[in-house]
């Protein structure tokens, strides 16, 4: 059973830089993709950016390529976003989320986990 915590939102002027973390504990020879997503304001919840824990591959959307990084550190089990050049359209909570789909992408059906959240707020 993965567990999933987030850290590392808050308010902040836009153009400066963030860097959310999610520790995961319960990992799972089957958790195959390690997500973050966000919902904005009155929207769904959207995909964000994806790494395959195996391979490292990432996968971004298009909103936010360039500007994001998802990495982990696979000593901490831990899956970080760097958000550089934030805009006040970034605002939103973010989740972090586990899948055992293999090509889970950035699809927010294939995931089992999720945290809490933590909010990010651009001004």
């Amino acid at each position: 059973h993965v567990q999933l915590v987030e850290s590392g939102g808050g308010s902040v002027q836009a153009g400066v830089s963030l860097r959310l973390s999610c520790a995961a504990s319960g990992y799972s020879s089957n958790t195959f993709c390690m997500g973050w997503f966000r919902r904005l304001p009155g929207q769904e919840r959207e995909g964000v950016a994806c790494i395959y824990i195996r391979s490292g591959s990432t996968y971004y959307a298009d909103s936010v390529k360039g500007r994001f990084t998802i990495s982990q550190d696979n000593a901490k089990n831990t899956v970080y976003l760097q958000m550089n050049s934030l805009k006040p359209e970034d605002t939103a909570m973010y989740y972090c989320a586990a899948s055992s789909t293999v090509g889970a992408g950035l699809n927010r059906n294939l995931y089992h986990a999720w945290g809490q959240g933590t909010q990010v707020t651009v001004s």
